[in-house]
Formats: structure tokens, C-alpha cells, sequence
């Protein structure tokens, strides 16, 4: 008798025999029957075989010779566009019917560049101020994110949704701040992202994290067995909300300095550090971890003594090892001691 995993159940939901649901559904008997509901990892894939890699790297070749071919053409708007409907239909092959995953990404971001030059050659046309140029430069930005958001539909492809984060998030910075004034204005490329300074880039990068944050666990809380492309799709929103949140909040206290600003940096670290143990979600403490260690050697370094730095990575080394390999005990013991709250059935499941 052969017993059905985890992974068989992937495979199953992958190859379309079962739904995402459907999978969950049995996952979640099985542990009932067991008698317990185990802790998942973040499952994402770039790729399964070397074979991925070397198709990857001829398509790469590919695209990159045959642009040079069609840029003989002469005009921006056609050769992108002709570039983006190749990209489509190389991924129906490889996508849908190959299920190959670094192809596909490959393929998906060809198409978001081509998409963005064609919408960009359509939209910057005869512009030649400074507001008529970032209008031309959002629309471009929305066309594409529109382009990606069709990808998705029809290929379902989670790396997808990193793309129109990315979209997402330089579309923030276009439309609620101009970074040449601000640095003409503030002190160094840190002051833009400081709460306290005012700005609108500050403010603009903290509600695109919450936003995409909020998409993240939107994707968590269809799949959180985590079999399907819902929980991927979640994983590479997260990793464009945790940078945005993290580097947003960590640098306003960061810049307050020593004492009440260094102290609710502090504060701002360990509440980063349950949000994540909470969802499920490592990318919020890998964000921080350049903020850990500052704070950590303030604390602890000695001026004039060479080791004290080595000293410093290695309690940070030590504490993420421990916290990686018993990430899951942890968060068992966190989510028992939380009261019920609206989401918590739907979060990945955890031991009872």
C-alpha cells in the first residue's frame, strides 16, 4: 500500500486532476484522522531539472537575437508588440503544456518589458513636459499591469504576481512623489523614505506594502495548505510588501537615533517578527535582518576592537539558525496563546 503525500497532492492539483480545493479537502481529513494539523513550509519553485535552466537559457538567446532581428523594422511600438504576442504563445507551450517553471518566468518577463515598451512607444508620444511625461509614464505602468493581470488569468502563473507588484510599486513612486526634488531638497536618498520628513514617497511605499500585504494573505487564505498556485502567488506578494513595509517603518525610527528612535526600532523588529510567525511568511524577517544587525552592534560593539563585528554576525547567525529550525514549534506555541481572531482558521494550519 502506498501512502499519498504532500508533494502527490502538488502534483495532482498540478496537473489538473484535483482543484486547489479539493486538495486542501483531503489534506485536511487526513490530518484529522491523524489527529493533528501540521505546520507547512513556503513552498515556491524557480525550477525542477537542469533541463529548465538550459531551455530558460536558450530562450533567453532566443529573444535577445531575434529582438536585434525585428529592430530592423524600425519602429519601437511594432517590434515590442510583435515580441509580446511570441512571448504569449511560447508560453502556451511552455507554460500550459510543459508545466516548465524558469521557462515560463523567462517568458513573463519578456512580456512585461515588451508590453511596457509598446504601451510606453503609444503613450509617450509627443510628450515633452515633465507632468505630460509621468501621466504617459502611469498609463504605461497601468497598461502593463493590466497585460500582466491578463497573463495571470490565462496561465496562472504565481511568479506573475512579483511582476505586478514590481509594476505596482514603481507606479507609487511615479505618481506620489518626484525623487529629483526630494533629493535636491532632503538629505541623501534615505530622507525619501522617512515617515517623518513628510514625504509622499514615504508614505506612497508604506500603503503599496499594506496593499500588497493585504494581497498576500488574500492568496493565503484560499490555499493555506499551501498546494497550489494561490499560496505561490501569496509568496511572491509578500516579497514585494515586505520590503516596502519593513524598509519604510525600520529607517523612519532608524533615522530618530539613539534612544526612543533606536528602542521602537526595537519594537518595530518584534512586531515584524510575530506578523510573520503569525502568517507564515519569512520574507518579513529576511527584510529586517540588516536592521537586526545594527541594532544588535550598537548594543554589543566595542569601538577599537576588531572581533566585536565578527562577534555581532555570529549572535545574528546563531539566532535566524534557531529561529529557522524551530520556526514551526514557535509559531505552534504563538498560535495557541492568541485569543480567536477574524482569519486565524484560515491561516496555514499549525500543530493542536
Amino acid at each position: 500500500m502506498v501512502d499519498v503525500t504532500r508533494d502527490d497532492l502538488r502534483a495532482a492539483v498540478a496537473a489538473g486532476h484535483l482543484t486547489e480545493a479539493q486538495a486542501a479537502d483531503v489534506l485536511a481529513l487526513a490530518q484529522v484522522r491523524a489527529g493533528v494539523r501540521v505546520a507547512e513550509d513556503e513552498p515556491f519553485e524557480l525550477f525542477r531539472g537542469f533541463s529548465e535552466v538550459f531551455v530558460a537559457v536558450g530562450l533567453s538567446i532566443l529573444i535577445t537575437g531575434a529582438f536585434g532581428l525585428t529592430a530592423l523594422l524600425g519602429n519601437p511600438g511594432l517590434i515590442t508588440g510583435i515580441w509580446a504576442g511570441i512571448a504569449w504563445i511560447l508560453a502556451r507551450y511552455f507554460t500550459l503544456k510543459r508545466r516548465m517553471m524558469l521557462p515560463s518566468i523567462v517568458l513573463v518577463t519578456a512580456f512585461a518589458a515588451a508590453a511596457f515598451g509598446t504601451a510606453g512607444w503609444f503613450f509617450a508620444r509627443g510628450l515633452d513636459d515633465i507632468a505630460s511625461v509621468r501621466g504617459g509614464l502611469l498609463l504605461s505602468l497601468a497598461a502593463t499591469a493590466a497585460a500582466l493581470i491578463a497573463w495571470y488569468r490565462q496561465f496562472r502563473l504565481p511568479f506573475t504576481m512579483f511582476l505586478i507588484g514590481a509594476t505596482g510599486f514603481v507606479a507609487t513612486l511615479v505618481m506620489l512623489g518626484d525623487a529629483g526634488a526630494g533629493l535636491r531638497g532632503l538629505r541623501g536618498w534615505q530622507s525619501l523614505f522617512d515617515l517623518r520628513q513628510g514625504g509622499s514617497i514615504a508614505l506612497g511605499t508604506l500603503i503599496f506594502g499594506l496593499l500588497a500585504l493585504a494581497g498576500g494573505l488574500w492568496f493565503d487564505m484560499r490555499d493555506p495548505h499551501r498546494l497550489g498556485r494561490n499560496s505561490a502567488s501569496g509568496f511572491w506578494l509578500h516579497l514585494t510588501a515586505a520590503p516596502a513595509l519593513v524598509n519604510t517603518v525600520a529607517l523612519t525610527f532608524y533615522r530618530m537615533g539613539p534612544g526612543t528612535g533606536y528602542a521602537l526600532l526595537a519594537l518595530s523588529l518584534a512586531a515584524i517578527a510575530l506578523l510573520a510567525l503569525i502568517i507564515d511568511r519569512r520574507s518579513f524577517l529576511t527584510a529586517g535582518i540588516g536592521y537586526l544587525i545594527f541594532l544588535i552592534g550598537y548594543v554589543t560593539h566595542e569601538p577599537g576592537d576588531p572581533r566585536s563585528w565578527a562577534s555581532v554576525l555570529l549572535i545574528v547567525g546563531l539566532g535566524l539558525t534557531a529561529l529557522g529550525t524551530f520556526w514551526t514549534d514557535m509559531r505552534t506555541r504563538l498560535m495557541r496563546a492568541l485569543p480567536d481572531f477574524p482569519g486565524k482558521s484560515r491561516l496555514p494550519p499549525y500543530s493542536e
